[in-house]
């Protein structure tokens, strides 16, 4: 079974852009798991310009699902991870100011660094999964440094996917299967939607757990938020 886990920085965005507490994080999040999300994720930044420090300290007390937070591993990210000890932590390259995640990480290059991340962040039993895009070395390299599994960065999939969609996942196919073979789980997220979710979950019959937020979010706008889980879902059955 492939897991749906829903990105609510959305939704913490809408709120922020008025202040108060409308929409709440807080019940959206639960609500998700309510209408079959098997996970929340959020990805807290800096400049807490959508999920909160605060947000995630009380969806720790609320969240029954997979917890899963996403973030670059400086000590505030660390610390986070300390105090809230979510199911994963889904590792990304991103320097503060990006807009959103928009490269996996080299994992050759940054070698001695994610092992050494890796091996604190397990020692508190949280499962470690890393933002790569699908390229044998890096894939390589993620299971070198010790992760759990690693997360495919899908934009170029998304983008290509309607011009020649076989094409668009063959590169994910083999970096898939190179990783179930050092062991590694699959994970996959960024712009995934209700077009390419079931191709790519069909291509990857493997896949561990999608990461969708955007796109879930948007749609919910039109189809409400229990219809727009319950289509994902449908897609990854």
């Amino acid at each position: 079974m492939t897991r749906l886990s829903v990105n609510i920085n959305k939704i913490a965005t809408l709120r922020n852009a008025r202040g108060g507490n409308n929409p709440d994080v807080i019940k959206a999040a639960v609500d998700c798991e309510r209408f079959g999300a098997q996970g929340i994720t959020v990805h807290p930044r800096p400049d807490e310009r959508h999920i909160r420090r605060v947000d995630v300290i009380q969806l720790k007390e609320v969240v029954t699902t997979e917890f899963n937070i996403e973030g670059y591993p400086d000590d505030r990210f660390m610390k986070l991870l300390r105090e809230v000890r979510p199911t994963q932590a889904t590792l990304v390259p991103d320097p503060p100011h990006v807009l959103t995640s928009n490269a996996g990480w080299d994992t050759v290059k940054n070698a001695d660094f994610l092992k050494r991340v890796i091996g604190e962040i397990r020692d508190l039993n949280i499962r470690v999964s890393l933002f790569v895009d699908p390229v044998a070395e890096m894939v390589q390299g993620a299971a070198a440094a010790n992760a759990d599994r690693v997360e495919f960065y899908t934009e170029p999939y998304a983008m290509s996917y309607h011009v020649d969609p076989d094409k668009s996942v063959a590169p994910y196919i083999e970096a898939a299967r190179i990783g179930k073979g050092l062991g590694l789980g699959i994970n996959a997220g960024h712009d995934l939607d209700l077009l390419n979710l079931k191709f790519l979950k069909q291509s990857i019959p493997d896949l561990d757990e999608v990461s969708i937020g955007h796109a879930l979010v948007c749609d919910a706008l039109y189809l409400g938020l229990e219809n727009a889980i319950q289509l994902y879902l449908r897609k990854l059955a």
